[in-house]
């Protein structure tokens, strides 16, 4: 327990740092974006503002998640961190809806403007920032295994690779291609969308305890390799945040002491715990009678 509070507080400040990136470039892009006439570039400061808003909500859910079980939440509040990507994602979705709809009203109305090349210098600014945010959250994340964490880091790949595509559209738009801009303003607002999807995807199938069947198989057959373990009658198991909680069902030879049986399922945790970082494991024996 302590050993997984003090991972998640070292994911805080990978969640600070990109909260203060968002903030400072969406305030510096909205503004290039009015001024120097772009679409594209407006839309990705609104981009920026969502993910600042998606970085929030990641650093409140890591730190509930923190909090101690109670008599009301006797898992503890882990899942505290898929409730605020789900919240993450519904804002997302109601921003890219607003960016796309914008930007096919600039087109039916004919009010494309041409963009000042402040837009792409700027756009280009923001992608080695952001750069430099993704390798810093990579390896943060990597180094405290927090998945939360992990998805704030694509996302800012993802906003990288979304500036870089905005200073070249600006480019090109800034030779008499006015609506150049305003089609990606509209690429990026489906980005926003399709990112939505994928947290709110994601999220809502781990708070409905969705598991991965693969790594539930291989869960079971390195059980089956255990000295001891004769069956698995089964097995099953859910997130909780980046914690995996696993309830096994084995079968072991009916002769064994209490005692003996008792060990083996010690060890079995601590291989398991060790092996796959499984933050709890609980395991019930029954006697194994082989079929006639």
């Amino acid at each position: 327990m302590t050993k997984r509070i003090n991972e998640i507080k070292q994911a805080e400040k990978g969640a600070l740092i990109s909260i203060f990136a968002y903030i400072f470039l969406a305030f510096i892009k909205l503004a290039a974006g009015y001024y120097g006439k772009s679409q594209a570039l407006s839309a990705d400061g609104l981009n920026n503002f969502t993910d600042m808003i998606a970085s929030i909500a990641v650093l409140i859910g890591l730190k509930v998640s923190r909090k101690p079980a109670d008599n009301e939440h006797r898992y503890g509040h882990w899942k505290a961190e898929n409730v605020a990507s789900l919240l993450t994602s519904l804002i997302m979705f109601a921003v890219g809806v607003q960016v796309v709809m914008d930007g096919i009203r600039s087109i039916v109305d004919r009010q494309m403007e041409q963009p000042s090349q402040l837009a792409a210098y700027v756009g280009l600014f923001s992608a080695s920032i952001m750069y430099g945010v993704y390798l810093i959250n990579k390896k943060i994340a990597e180094k405290n295994n927090s998945q939360a964490l992990h998805a704030v880091a694509k996302d800012n790949f993802s906003d990288m690779l979304t500036s870089i595509g905005t200073s070249i559209a600006v480019f090109a738009a800034s030779f008499k291609l006015g609506w150049l801009d305003t089609l990606t303003a509209i690429i990026i607002g489906c980005i926003i969308l399709k990112t939505a999807y994928e947290i709110f995807k994601e999220s809502t199938f781990y708070l409905s305890d969705g598991f991965d069947k693969d790594l539930l198989t291989v869960y079971k057959n390195d059980i089956l390799n255990m000295d001891g373990i004769m069956d698995v009658v089964s097995i099953r198991a859910r997130s909780l945040g980046a914690n995996v909680f696993l309830d096994v069902v084995v079968s072991m030879n009916p002769t064994l002491t209490v005692e003996n049986s008792h060990q083996l399922v010690d060890q079995l945790e601590t291989e398991l715990k060790e092996k796959y970082d499984i933050f709890d494991i609980d395991v019930h024996v029954e006697p194994f009678y082989p079929s006639k």
